[in-house]
């Protein structure tokens, strides 16, 4: 898709109140921004796009379910109009505020339980689709998605760039799908698991599964959670292990 050979881009969810962003940005390429629906608000999407432009860091909105409670992480049955509507008035929000700071949004990443239901459902991934087209600049954005997955699917059939994602911090079901978040052992809080997982992404072309399955998954893209505990000395670890494999870490191409 977007990625170049022998590199990958590392990005993380930002700007959610975790207070790990002054810390994980200086290590990242791509950064996706929660603009107001399940975290974020008008000063900390400046603060966020503000950082990501001091570091050189490429800029991505992060809408969510409009979920303030449960952060998002719990699906939500909306109408499919109100869905829309509200996915382009986070991109909007931060495609406004970039845009004052002098500053481009070039990609945009559903965030929990709508990223979730959009790589299995094709119905939500064309509303989430519908929303990001709405938004100003929306065509060209570029979409943020896990291989093989309905998004992916959609959004390449509309002709929509795609930059396909997988997670250096969160363990993976036989299916390719993320283990829930309920479960013991799904969000990966050890350095070493995660820079095995990310190097096996780069060098094997996937990852094992909890049950043992080797699943190839191809991608252009590597996400830490700026949430997981010790993101920061995660994603340091694996810039880290991509140096000393010689890995070049850029940009996807937007």
């Amino acid at each position: 898709m977007l990625g170049v050979a022998g590199s990958i881009d590392f990005n993380s969810d930002l700007g959610e109140g975790a207070g790990t962003d002054a810390a994980i940005m200086p290590l990242i390429t791509s950064a996706n921004i929660a603009c107001g629906g399940h975290a974020g608000n008008e000063n900390t999407m400046r603060t966020t796009v503000e950082l990501a432009m001091r570091n050189e860091v490429a800029i991505g909105a992060h809408p969510g379910y409009p979920d303030r409670e449960r952060f998002g992480r719990v699906p939500m049955d909306i109408p499919a109009r109100e869905l829309i509507d509200s996915i382009q008035r986070q991109v909007d929000s931060l495609v406004a505020i970039a845009s004052r700071m002098g500053a481009r949004v070039t990609h945009v990443k559903a965030h929990g339980a709508l990223y979730n239901q959009g790589e299995r459902d094709a119905t939500t991934a064309r509303n989430i689709i519908f929303g990001i087209q709405a938004a100003t600049g929306g065509h060209d954005l570029v979409i943020v998605a896990p291989p093989g997955s309905a998004m992916v699917e959609e959004a390449t059939a509309i002709g929509m760039k795609v930059a396909r994602e997988g997670f250096v911090d969160r363990a993976y079901e036989g299916d390719g799908t993320l283990q829930s978040r309920l479960i013991a052992g799904s969000v990966l809080t050890d350095p070493a698991d995660a820079v095995r997982q990310a190097l096996s992404f780069i060098k094997n072309g996937g990852v094992t599964a909890v049950d043992g399955t080797f699943l190839k998954i191809a991608v252009d893209t590597l996400c830490v959670h700026g949430d997981t505990p010790g993101a920061p000395e995660i994603a340091r670890a694996v810039r880290d292990a991509f140096a000393k494999a010689k890995v070049k870490v850029t940009r996807f191409r937007s």
